[in-house]
């Protein structure tokens, strides 16, 4: 086991016990690959909860999770769980991209494509549709 599956070995253990499935780690130029499918929003986020114990100061350069939910299909109702602000939404899948509306804590929107792992576009109440940081969305 590498160095990177060492330090990040509770991520590893906390996709296993939130039951994510078909679950795939590797390791490629210095960057951890987690993959796999899971049952809800609430398993992937058990991913990234036991990364943020492990490492506070992970960046999204430091591992790549590709974990889909299934169940989850296109008209599905989320809810917005930011810490404490709004959610950008933006008009491509990248922190880059131009922030065309925000949603805040606590509103309901809907899904349009779970487009990556990263990234879901989602519709506003008002209509409004972009990208949003799918870390911070529930089912």
């Amino acid at each position: 086991m590498s160095a990177l599956q060492d330090k990040y070995a509770g991520v590893i253990s906390a996709a296993q016990s939130a039951g994510i499935s078909g679950l795939q780690v590797r390791e490629q130029d210095g960057i951890l690959y987690v993959s796999g499918s899971a049952g809800s929003t609430a398993a992937k986020d058990a991913v990234w909860n036991a990364l943020g114990a492990i490492d506070t100061t992970y960046s999204a350069s430091d591992i790549n999770v590709d974990v889909q939910v299934a169940g989850l299909s296109t008209g599905a109702n989320l809810t917005v769980n930011t810490e404490e602000s709004s959610l950008n939404i933006r008009q491509e899948p990248s922190t880059e991209a131009a922030i065309i509306g925000k949603a805040s804590k606590g509103d309901s929107v809907t899904l349009v494509e779970q487009s990556s792992d990263d990234w879901w576009k989602i519709r506003t109440s008002s209509g409004e549709e972009g990208y949003a940081y799918a870390r911070y969305l529930r089912a």
